[in-house]
């Protein structure tokens, strides 16, 4: 087996020779500027290549993409052989990357949310609480003047030292 920086350089080699490859080397309309190849992984033992590939567009030109890829397979395997220089070149399995299809999702599901928030703020614009708008508890407090017990509470700190001065003397 190989180590997995050798199949890391191998796969990254691919990637950049596969993309050069269907840029410039090869002639087939379904493979436009559309495709795009966006992730490479190679095998512990460096038989296999997967190839993970988008198409920016409609289902018709994934199909045609898918198909030309399949056909060009041979081509494309050839010239990996040749930039590679290794005793055995990988077989390349072509799959469609799900991530801008995840990404959309992502995106929806974002918007939703974002739906949802502006309606919850529209809806609790003019709302109050539904207590006091000050939650904690605090202690009573009578401010009423005419109180007479509140007075003495207040005045049993200074009665004392009175108190404690007189029986000094």
């Amino acid at each position: 087996m190989a180590d997995n920086a050798r199949a890391k350089r191998l796969a990254d080699l691919i990637r950049e020779v596969v993309a050069k490859k269907l840029q410039r080397g090869i002639k087939d309309p379904r493979l436009g500027s559309h495709v795009t190849i966006t992730d490479t992984r190679v095998t512990g033992d460096l038989r296999e290549a997967t190839v993970f590939y988008t198409v920016y567009g409609d289902d018709e030109q994934r199909a045609e993409a898918a198909a030309g890829l399949e056909s060009a397979k041979g081509v494309l395997r050839s010239a990996v052989g040749a930039a590679a220089g290794v005793k055995f070149t990988p077989s390349l399995t072509f799959v469609a990357d799900a991530l801008p299809d995840t990404a959309k999702t992502i995106e929806d599901l974002l918007d939703k949310a974002r739906a949802k928030d502006a309606e919850v703020r529209e809806v609790s614009a003019g709302a109050a609480f539904a207590g006091d708008a000050d939650p904690y508890k605090k202690p009573e407090e009578d401010d009423e003047p005419g109180d007479e017990d509140d007075e003495d509470a207040e005045d049993d700190g200074s009665d004392d030292d009175e108190k404690d001065g007189d029986a000094a003397k």
